[in-house]
């Protein structure tokens, strides 16, 4: 639904500005980048909460897929499955190297 609004902010100022203003029938990339313009414009202002909604339903979409069987690890569980980071000795000052603190 989102999409269509977002054509329909386009193609309706194109419209006008093509049929209603004769100079721009000759000028059609002017007309087009007017209409980008106000596309824009209305987009911002008048399309937010359709805009909030096709995202969180485009992210319960993919959270809701099971993982592709014989794909690779995806980098949020190789990340988990590594050691927290209060073990190693470079992460809490210890080490020597990455310290920069030198005494």
């Amino acid at each position: 639904m989102y999409s269509v609004l977002r054509l329909l902010a386009f193609l309706v100022p194109l419209g006008i500005l093509w049929f209603f203003f004769p100079i721009f029938r000759e000028f059609w990339w002017l007309a087009a980048l007017f209409a980008a313009l106000i596309g824009i414009s209305v987009s911002l202002l008048f399309l937010r909460s359709p805009l909030s909604d096709a995202s969180r339903a485009i992210y319960a979409r993919r959270e809701s897929r099971p993982p592709k069987a014989g794909s690779a690890p995806s980098d949020e569980d190789v990340e988990d499955a590594e050691e927290p980071a209060a073990d190693r000795p470079e992460a809490n000052g210890t080490g020597d190297a990455g310290s920069r603190h030198a005494a």
